[in-house]
């Protein structure tokens, strides 16, 4: 059984006494020091991991102000803060062992916008997909474009000084900067654009903060001008960390602090607020894509694209195109990048021209074009064909599979990982195919595996070597390989730090900057922060200071996983493999990955913030000598503690004993089981399947609420009470039931039994007789269709049953009703594994004895059918069988129906159920072709979780977020579309459209086409 964990790392007196102190102040923000929400903060995209003393949510840049106020008093002046956005960095650059400031929860106002002058003004947590959703209809777009916009902050860009895609065009984040509002660690607020040099002169001045930084600034960057142009050559994406170079300008009439503050990965100062220019969109654009027969070809060619003058030139090779083929975003693009007949493709260029006319580009596009079919004809250049688009919405999706290759590279087999630690090196773009032939000889002499995409335009690639962190071994060589790519960058002529910033390689520092401009960085560190209170060890310590940088051979994560017995970790994969990518983060409430996180921005409450949860909880289970695994046999043989025990447990929790298991208990009680994150998530973060296992293993110690049994059994219950349901119903409705449901049970808007006469009255039309099925020959059984019950359909809502038995009869079917049996999926959610183990096994006997007349059976429920496919797995392995339960969408896409026309002329709107839209993307689609097929119109509308999931909003706890979620996604599209002309394919939708609108109810596309066929 599971042990109590007492509670780990507590904060230090001083960080204690400090924020007991703040929170008597005027700071407006949250404050949290709970070890859940610590571990989780401890990590990002990096290798590394930190634990924080805690974490600060300001909302507003006074907070931000009221914490170094405080903690510039002489008692706090140890305390040391790191700031943090959308916590994708991929080298550690915001973990600390120190206090974090994070922005990205609160801060995301946008707070003006100058269409005439070409500006947005914005706090510095907006998301970057965010900023651009709303300049859209102004015409203009922030132009960085990173793999990670959808949860990127504008704080987090600014401070690595990010670029990506079409930075030859578009720049860098710092040419886009106008000004920013910065709050250094003494609590003085500094706002920084460009100014005339004799004006910096007289901030020079002053007997200030300012007065220091300006005349740091003036004597660096004037005095060694010379020096700084020398060293650092002509690079689209020379990071500097400290832009020395650009301090100025050319003429040295302009001096702009704000050169200075991008790029320092908030060791500096917070950046609260950033004026930034906006650039217009260019409305026409054409993208080629261009295939290779080796990656070597694609990058030796990349220089003849951009003398076409595109606008950007990205790659990835074979191993990169390979594992999206085996991602759910493959089938968005595979018409796009087809196979070439007869040749292998082993790398992809894409290129791609934009402009605000097409005449612009038209010369541009045809141009190329012409030059690859004479290299094609005359075999050159390794090109093996090309496809050319000129829609937008094909090119957004081709970048979606590039932006994912981030974490498409972190899904490979094996314990071996492709990691991020030297990955974003930057050379001149016509040295860049030899510097990767030797990056190359240098990963091969190794034996290593890799993957490799980028901005070839920049010289830019991102190299990730696979190793297993947890082999010391390996550890001793991601350190050795992170040397030897120092050498081989600056042979080329580059710099480690292309485009990622520095974090965790700081200490490569001194040995690319050389003595005396590394100096220089410490004494502007030191006009800024003379304490190295600021993040410190990242890019430089003040002058005075002893304190070391951070290094390559830092604390990583798998210094903490190793600690867990590798059968442990092999059998709980699913959280194992979290690389930290964050897509669970996504911004976009039309995405359904993670419906949780969406709605609260706790972060504990996310795929990634689960997993992390995950793994800590089995280091201390392990760390205490408990084998999960033997937990787990214990449970299934019965042997959990008493009644009587659970009772004492329940008290101790109630009085306040800790035990870590609680906290990883209250992230788990805020998922949806969805199952979004099962194939959203490029690592397959699999939340659903851990929460049931570790619900299980944590009912072993702790009662459960009587809700949860509830739930478990409403399969068992529901077929009896709908024999009574006009006695039921009627019960529900009264105002104290509800009351006693709400408060004393947890449970919220009771759904009604349907009448049990409509199923009896299929049941009977469409009765089931095994004998008789086993006497149809092949071509009736290819007319027969055998439907699989659900206890929601079925009980609740079983017109639609009665439908689509009515709608196969005009098309020419025979349903078959099957006899209803438990699907186990409610008791899989609450973690009753043992019951749902025997239910999976009675079910797939009974569905493995129909499979066997070989008619198709189809589902109504697609988290049921699903179920089948992806727990029964789990539960039952070979002993699940072969049996095969369609959903209705997928069997229509079998069959070919005469064409006809339904008298009505309206156009309808599809909303789809979120596990069809994740697990069977091409859902809509074909339902939209099955409507086309009776001349009907169907509009799919991409939305979100409409917050019901199951029974998740049916839960009183969960009420308010299940309706922030219905209005976050499905609200106005509801508001916006006459209930008549609304379907929705899930049960637990069309419940919550219900609900929340009036008790109007959309039907199913199965109903609707019933009624006009």
């Amino acid at each position: 059984m599971i042990e109590v964990i007492d509670q780990k790392d507590t904060l230090s007196p001083l960080a204690e006494a400090f924020l007991a102190e703040l929170k008597t102040t005027h700071y407006s923000g949250e404050i949290d020091i709970s070890y859940a929400t610590r571990i989780v903060t401890a990590t990002d995209n990096s290798i590394y991991q930190a634990l924080p003393q805690g974490i600060l949510f300001p909302k507003t840049s006074q907070d931000i102000q009221q914490i170094f106020s405080l903690a510039n008093q002489s008692k706090y002046q140890q305390i040391k803060f790191t700031p943090r956005g959308g916590g994708t960095g991929t080298n550690g650059q915001s973990l600390t062992h120190s206090m974090v400031i994070d922005l990205s929860r609160h801060m995301r106002e946008i707070l003006e916008i100058n269409v005439e002058e070409k500006w947005v003004r914005v706090q510095t947590g907006v998301i970057k997909d965010q900023l651009n959703d709303f300049l859209r209809p102004y015409g203009f777009f922030f132009a960085p474009d990173l793999s990670t916009s959808n949860r990127a902050t504008v704080g987090g860009m600014i401070n690595t000084d990010a670029s990506g895609q079409g930075s030859l065009v578009y720049g860098k984040t710092s040419d886009h900067v106008l000004g920013l509002k910065t709050m250094l660690v003494d609590g003085t607020e500094l706002d920084t654009a460009p100014v005339a040099v004799n004006t910096a002169k007289t901030y020079a001045e002053e007997q200030s903060t300012r007065g220091k930084i300006y005349q740091q600034l003036l004597d660096t960057g004037i005095n060694l001008r010379d020096q700084i142009k020398a060293k650092f050559p002509r690079l689209n994406r020379f990071l500097t960390g400290y832009d020395l170079e650009n301090i100025l300008n050319d003429e040295l009439t302009t001096l702009d602090a704000s050169r200075i503050i991008t790029g320092s990965e908030g060791s500096l100062g917070v950046v609260c607020e950033a004026k930034l220019n906006i650039t217009p969109i260019a409305e026409f654009k054409t993208l080629i894509n261009i295939k290779y027969d080796s990656f070597d070809s694609a990058l030796r060619n990349s220089p003849f694209l951009v003398d076409a003058k595109a606008t950007s030139v990205e790659t990835v090779d074979s191993r990169v195109l390979n594992l999206a083929r085996e991602d759910i975003i493959w089938h968005s693009v595979s018409s796009l990048i087809e196979d070439v007949p007869g040749k292998d493709m082993q790398g992809l260029n894409m290129v791609e021209f934009n402009a605000t006319n097409q005449a612009d580009i038209d010369d541009k596009v045809n141009g190329l074009l012409a030059k690859l079919d004479g290299l094609m004809a005359n075999n050159q250049a390794g090109i093996i064909g090309y496809q050319v688009t000129h829609s937008k919405a094909d090119i957004l999706k081709i970048y979606a599979m590039r932006k994912k290759a981030v974490g498409l590279l972190g899904n490979v087999k094996g314990k071996e990982k492709p990691l991020a630690f030297a990955e974003d090196t930057a050379v001149p773009p016509e040295a860049l195919a030899d510097f990767i032939a030797e990056f190359r000889q240098l990963l091969d002499s190794h034996n290593l595996n890799y993957g490799m995409f980028g901005h070839v335009d920049a010289g830019v690639l991102h190299v990730r070597p696979a190793l297993d962190m947890c082999d010391p071994t390996q550890e001793k060589l991601l350190r050795h390989i992170s040397d030897e790519v120092v050498k081989l960058t600056a042979k080329y002529g580059g710099l480690m730090w292309g485009e990622h910033g520095k974090g965790y390689r700081s200490e490569y520092g001194p040995e690319f900057f050389g003595d005396t401009l590394f100096t220089e960085l410490r004494k502007i560190k030191t006009a800024f922060d003379p304490l190295n209170r600021l993040n410190p060890g990242k890019i430089c310590t003040p002058l005075d200071s002893n304190e070391q940088l951070v290094s390559v051979d830092d604390t990583k994560r798998a210094h903490f996983d190793k600690q867990i017995p590798i059968t442990i970790k092999d059998s709980f994969d699913n959280a194992m493999g979290c690389n930290g990518n964050g897509l669970c983060y996504n911004y976009d409430s039309h995405s359904p990955m993670c419906p949780s996180y969406k709605v609260t921005k706790d972060r504990r409450y996310s795929p990634k913030g689960r997993a992390s949860l995950m793994r800590e909880w089995m280091r201390l289970q392990s760390e205490k000598g408990i084998d999960l695994l033997e937990s787990e046999k214990a449970i299934a043989k019965g042997e959990t503690k008493s009644w009587w025990e659970k009772r004492i447990f329940a008290k101790q929790k109630a009085k306040g004993a800790y035990d870590f298991s609680h906290e990883v208990k209250e992230s788990m009680d805020e998922c949806l089981a969805c199952k979004a994150c099962t194939t959203a998530c490029p690592i397959k973060v699999d939340v659903p399947t851990f929460r049931a296992r570790f619900l299980n293993l944590y009912h072993a110690r702790y009662k459960r609420p009587l809700k949860d049994y509830l739930v478990a059994n409403i399969e068992s219950q529901a077929p009896l009470l709908s024999k009574i349901h006009f006695l039921v119903n009627p019960i529900l409705k009264l105002g104290f039931v509800e009351r006693f449901l709400k408060n004393q049970i947890g449970y919220v808007d009771s759904p009604l039994l349907s009448d049990n006469a409509i199923i009896k009255r299929v049941s009977t039309q469409f009765a089931f007789n095994l004998n008789k099925l086993k006497t149809l020959d092949e071509s009736q059984k290819k007319q027969t269709v055998l439907i699989v019950q659900d206890p929601f359909t079925s009980f609740y809502e079983a017109e639609l049953v009665e439908d689509f038995c009515q709608l196969l009869v005009k098309l020419g079917k025979t349903p078959v009703l099957l006899p209803f049996k438990p699907n186990g999926k409610p008791q899989h959610v609450k973690g009753f594994l043992n019951e749902f183990a025997k239910t999976a096994k009675n079910s797939a006997a009974f569905l493995n004895q129909i499979a066997e007349l070989n008619i198709p059976m189809v589902g109504l429920d697609a988290s049921l059918v699903m179920c089948y496919r992806d727990e029964y797995n789990q539960a039952l392995g070979q002993q699940r069988g072969d049996f095969h339960v369609l959903l209705a969408h997928e069997w229509f896409e079998t069959q070919r129906f005469e064409q006809k026309d339904a008298n009505t002329d309206s156009q309808f709107v599809l909303l789809n159920h979120c596990t069809e839209t994740t697990a069977m993307p091409n859902a809509s689609k074909v339902w939209q072709n099955l409507f086309a097929t009776f001349g009907l119109t169907l509009n799919a509308k991409a939305t979100g979780c409409c917050g019901m999931a199951g029974t998740y909003g049916h839960e009183t706890q969960n009420l308010d977020k299940s309706r922030m979620l219905y209005e976050m996604s499905w609200q106005q599209t509801v508001d916006n579309t006459p209930i008549e002309q609304l379907v929705a394919t899930g049960f637990s939708c069309r419940s919550q459209v219900k609900r929340f609108n009036n008790g109007n109810k959309p039907k199913h596309p199965i109903q609707l086409l019933n009624s006009l066929l």
